[in-house]
């Protein structure tokens, strides 16, 4: 995968059930934002400011990165110190701004997320800066996935 230089974080509004959570959040922010870490990659995410996302962007920002976020008007819990902000109509757009920016995903999700057979689209280590080093070395494998995923509305053909 190589260098990379915007990295979007999906993760709870809440701070989960176990501080292994919270600390999982605030190490993640650490590794992404601060510079005194070699990477120092931004951060692209949907704008909450509560629970794990908000331990990760409050350390991001602290660490000196850029925030990218994609945010609805409507959004009550939404981060005003994010660097670069833009407005969005709807999840939807949210979503495909997200993928647009971003050069790779990172969600710290609950426990029984992964299903055992999307088991090898998945990377996930024990520590964050294990994490974005094996994202880093990553070199895809398409076995009866698709290759290709767009959140893009215009290259759907779907009539809604």
């Amino acid at each position: 995968m190589g260098k990379l230089t915007r990295v979007c974080v999906f993760c709870g509004s809440k701070s989960g059930n176990k501080k292994i959570f919270s600390d999982a959040a605030l190490d993640l922010g650490r590794q992404l934002g601060n510079s005194q870490v070699e990477r120092k990659m931004d951060l692209v995410y949907g704008g909450g400011s509560v629970g794990l996302m908000g331990l990760v962007s409050q350390t991001v920002y602290d660490g000196g990165s850029h925030s990218y976020t994609d945010s609805s008007c409507t959004d009550r819990d939404f981060r005003s110190d994010c660097r670069v902000v833009l407005i969005v109509s709807d999840m939807h757009e949210r979503k495909a701004e997200m993928a647009r920016r971003a050069d790779a995903f990172i969600a710290l999700p609950e426990e029984g997320f992964i299903n055992p057979s999307a088991r090898n689209i998945v990377i996930s280590a024990k520590t964050a800066g294990e994490l974005i080093q094996r994202m880093e070395d990553y070199i895809p494998v398409h076995e009866h996935v698709t290759s290709s995923q767009s959140w893009n509305a215009e290259e759907c053909n779907a009539d809604f």
